[in-house]
């Protein structure tokens, strides 16, 4: 059964090709791209409408960083396309399987944190991510019944702490003690 798209390889990939051809003419970096309909091996997880493949010899620095540069360009994609952030999941931009690869690299550390709160009991707390990578690791946490996950903090300071499924959510201030002491500070 074919579902509803919203956004199509035709309706957009016009605006997208000529948007993202002035950006890589004027930066010269040796890249090209394709455009196509979205197709993933974990469409539980990640779903997009339309994806933006890139390829050329400067592949290096836009993954750099963890894809910082490719992060960028999708997300001035999806603002020039005026795509309310509802619709963001919709559209992808990948490079060299960076998605995949990150799906399953967030995968683990989301088993292996859990694995850790249930033999310490002590809640664990991600370094800030963006939406699409918190909603990783819920979702491979979702079938756990002796931990639970939770987003707090605001905007690019939104990350996932995972804790005991009876323990309530600690204080802010106790989580912003947690990461000093996990990255070996003394408050």
């Amino acid at each position: 059964m074919a579902r509803n798209r919203k956004y199509t390889v035709e309706s957009v990939a016009p605006k997208i090709d000529s948007f993202l051809n002035d950006i890589l003419k004027h930066s010269r970096l040796r890249l090209s791209f394709e455009i196509g309909p979205g197709a993933t091996p974990h469409p539980e997880i990640e779903d997009p409408e339309v994806v933006v493949r890139f390829s050329g010899a400067d592949m290096e620095i836009l993954l750099e960083n963890k894809a910082e540069l490719l992060l960028a360009l999708e997300h001035l994609t999806m603002e020039m396309l005026r795509m309310p952030s509802e619709d963001h999941s919709l559209l992808c931009f990948d490079a060299n399987d960076y998605r995949l690869l990150r799906i399953e690299e967030l995968r683990l550390a989301a088993i292996t944190a859990a694995e850790k709160v249930k033999r310490t009991r002590a809640p664990f707390q991600f370094n800030p991510m963006s939406s699409r990578e918190r909603r990783v690791i819920h979702l491979a946490l979702r079938g756990e019944t002796a931990v639970r996950s939770e987003s707090t903090g605001t905007g690019s300071y939104r990350q996932v702490v995972i804790l005991p499924a009876d323990m309530p959510m600690p204080a802010p201030h106790a989580l912003a003690g947690m990461s000093d002491q996990r990255r070996g500070r003394r408050r």
